[in-house]
């Protein structure tokens, strides 16, 4: 039995929960604060203390649960450094590289800047799992809010270069919506078009589309195919930089 178990659970609106927990030493991580009564009533539901709270970005549907989460208790906050003055609550400021122990399990800290200025991702290589916040989404990215087209497409490249088994947890359920704009872009992606059927028939039922993979997002995630000739064509951008494909994709979807 593998040392590390995760926990996912919808909250807020359209928010997913993950708690990380290490069997050997107790200690757990809440991704984010979502909303603290989710996440304390998760942790309760399995017995679990949150030691860890693990920043992405400073939007309150990611940090409005913090203050709560740590006066039940006394949790340590670790988020952005670029953004530590807007996390309530913040104990350890982080940055590209940064190392975090939870139990014998270390998490690296990627800097994912684009939808805000300072967003940080929390990779654990060994275990092959990634905690995006709202940088991608299955078959989707987060809006371009504080950085740039160019700055975004540099952090998608980034997650995107990691292991291909490597499971991606996000922090919203936004697949079916993101799957039916996606067609708009590449409708003759068989991989794509299959999946959607699949994302469809799960969310009828009220299953989660998350976690997803690298893989799954190379084959099937059209802000990740600006390499694509048929997205390139389709768009007239034949000749154009990959970030350049990737921001006239964002601006489509944003007026989709």
């Amino acid at each position: 039995m593998p040392s590390i178990e995760i926990h996912q659970f919808p909250c807020l609106k359209d928010n997913y929960g993950v708690l990380v927990h290490d069997r050997v030493s107790g200690a757990t991580a809440s991704i984010d604060a979502p909303d603290p009564a989710a996440v304390s009533a998760a942790a309760a539901d399995k017995g679990w203390r949150i030691s860890h709270i693990l920043v992405t970005h400073h939007h309150a549907d990611h940090t409005g649960g913090i203050t709560a989460l740590k006066a039940a208790f006394g949790s340590t906050v670790y988020g952005p450094r670029i953004e530590a003055a807007r996390i309530p609550g913040l104990d350890v400021a982080v940055g590209e590289g940064d190392k975090i122990r939870l139990g014998d399990h270390e998490i690296t800290v990627l800097e994912t800047p684009g939808h805000t200025v300072g967003h940080v991702s929390y990779w654990m290589p060994k275990d092959r799992v990634v905690f995006v916040g709202d940088t991608l989404f299955a078959m989707g990215c987060g809006r371009v809010l504080e950085g740039s087209h160019e700055m975004m497409w540099a952090s998608l490249s980034r997650i995107a270069g990691l292991p291909r088994d490597t499971a991606i947890y996000c922090g919203h359920e936004y697949t079916e919506a993101n799957a039916r704009f996606a067609l708009t872009i590449e409708p003759e992606n068989v991989a794509l078009s299959k999946r959607a059927h699949e994302v469809e028939m799960a969310r009828a039922v009220g299953l989660a589309t998350l976690p997803t993979t690298v893989q799954q997002e190379l084959d099937t995630n059209v802000f990740l195919r600006p390499h694509s000739f048929s997205i390139r064509n389709r768009l007239g951008m034949r000749a154009e930089a990959d970030w350049r494909v990737f921001g006239e994709i964002r601006t489509r979807k944003n007026k989709a």
